[in-house]
């Protein structure tokens, strides 16, 4: 197919303009009267990006779930990974925790709106792991409601072509290299023909429904509820948006729908979850202050996303700063014969390094290792990760910071390197740069984990991290 054209930031522009009535504060209160309880699955930690002041588990025993249920809390959580694992191991996990959650909200009496957030520039298991969910749960006949957008990240859409923001250009998301990922690549930015193209023709292009900005613009919450409601079981609704305004403008609308039994199985980036709990922005990103221990000791990055933006901004924070670079070879970790000296090496320097007070960076070696399928690239990337798992837990001294880059390499330091079981979102240390604070049961309880999504951020970003992380 031929390519699609590239605009500058003037599209935005061209838009008619926002929706003029500020419907959050609606939002905000139908949200805190609802019986419901939003649970968020999340299949990397980069989807707590947008939110604060709420918990996230690692976990998904009945009774942990039970147990949130009945909190205080609005929404949660549930950390999945599910994108480091095969389509087969995916859904196994989606049924076991579909069938954990219905039993503590049978349990509670407490009914749950659930959705499945995943990555922003259409990298992920749909529509079989949402499928296997909802299968679990007794909804497999509900249709899809599909909000990749995500203002933080520059992910738009528009005319039912995705884009991502690169350098003042909006690039339709199949001409960037995220729809080339080895284990999810996909060749169509039109949403429509992505749906189609994803759920192998079952669903048409001519099918899927779509709101347009001019319906959300223009039409409002009553020309979106109509079309929200005349969305078909087994079909599919893409929606364009370039704002916030445009979020609060669907979830008003949806409110709607719900309230007379209208269902969605949701998959949807993080801009959409906020919208949907009802939560404005953070005022302000974190200080130096909530984001540092008060130790003598050095400030630890692991980087393991091998993304081209990151692997430029790691260039940058190692021409423009002085940390300390520990490279970890990759062809000595898919090596038996060397995998464990590599470890041992890379460990044994960043604790020597952070021990003397120098902010320190261990990242792998920038050159991709695919398989030659979708299930070998996830074995290959399986075994890089769990070689940055014992890394951390093989580091003797415990850092004044810790950034871990990229979605499923900052899971696996959280779960599997430091044994978190729940952790609160603080807020944000850049925009679209979430942060946790870590439970009582995890190896440094307390302390602030910085996760960073690996297509955030300027190429700069990185360097201005560890310059406020000094402040």
């Amino acid at each position: 197919m031929s390519a699609l054209a590239t605009h500058n930031l003037s599209l935005l522009d061209s838009l008619p303009p926002e929706w003029p009535i500020d419907l959050l504060p609606s939002i905000h209160e139908k949200v805190a009267k609802s019986p419901y309880k939003i649970v968020i699955l999340d299949d990397d930690p980069t989807g707590t990006q947008t939110v604060s002041d709420l918990p996230v588990l690692t976990h998904w025993s009945e009774e942990a779930l039970s147990a949130e249920l009945c909190s205080k809390y609005q929404a949660f959580f549930i950390l999945t990974n599910s994108r480091s694992l095969s389509v087969g191991q995916a859904c196994s996990l989606a049924r076991e925790i579909a069938a954990n959650l219905r039993k503590a909200s049978e349990t509670t009496e407490v009914r749950c709106i659930i959705i499945s957030r995943s990555d922003s520039t259409l990298r992920g298991h749909f529509p079989a792991e949402v499928d296997a969910f909802a299968s679990a749960m007794g909804k497999e006949k509900l249709p899809y409601l599909l909000v990749p957008f995500f203002l933080e990240g520059g992910r738009y859409t528009l005319g039912d072509i995705h884009y991502v923001q690169e350098q003042g250009q909006l690039i339709p998301a199949a001409q960037t290299p995220f729809a080339e990922d080895a284990a999810f690549g996909f060749s169509h930015s039109n949403l429509k023909e992505w749906v189609s193209e994803k759920t192998s023709g079952k669903i048409t292009a001519t099918d899927v429904v779509s709101i347009t900005i001019d319906d959300i613009r223009c039409g409002g919450p009553t020309r979106v509820a109509a079309i929200l409601a005349a969305v078909q079981p087994g079909g599919a609704c893409i929606v364009n948006a370039a704002s916030y305004r445009d979020m609060e403008v669907l979830v008003s609308s949806l409110l709607r729908v719900e309230r007379d039994g209208k269902e969605f199985l949701y998959r949807t980036a993080a801009s959409f979850v906020r919208s949907r709990i009802g939560l404005g922005p953070r005022p302000g990103l974190l200080s130096s202050h909530e984001l540092t221990r008060a130790n003598s000791h050095g400030g630890l990055f692991i980087i393991g996303s091998y993304v081209a933006k990151t692997s430029i901004q790691l260039q940058v924070l190692l021409e423009r700063t002085d940390v300390c670079a520990i490279l970890v070879k990759v062809d000595a970790l898919l090596d038996p014969l060397t995998r464990e000296s590599e470890i041992a090496l890379a460990a044994d320097e960043a604790s020597a390094s952070l021990a003397a007070g120098r902010d320190t960076v261990v990242y792998t070696s920038r050159t991709l290792v695919s398989g030659d399928d979708a299930s070998s690239s996830l074995a290959i990337g399986r075994t890089i990760s769990d070689s940055l798992i014992a890394i951390t837990q093989a580091i003797k001294v415990q850092p004044r910071y810790l950034v871990a880059k990229g979605g499923i390499t900052s899971s696996d330091v959280a779960t599997e390197g430091l044994g978190v079981r729940r952790a609160m979102v603080l807020g944000q240390a850049l925009p679209g740069v979430p942060v946790w604070q870590l439970g009582p049961e995890s190896r440094y309880p307390g302390m602030s984990y910085i996760i960073f999504p690996g297509n955030v951020g300027d190429s700069e970003a990185l360097a201005l991290l560890q310059s406020r992380l000094q402040a």
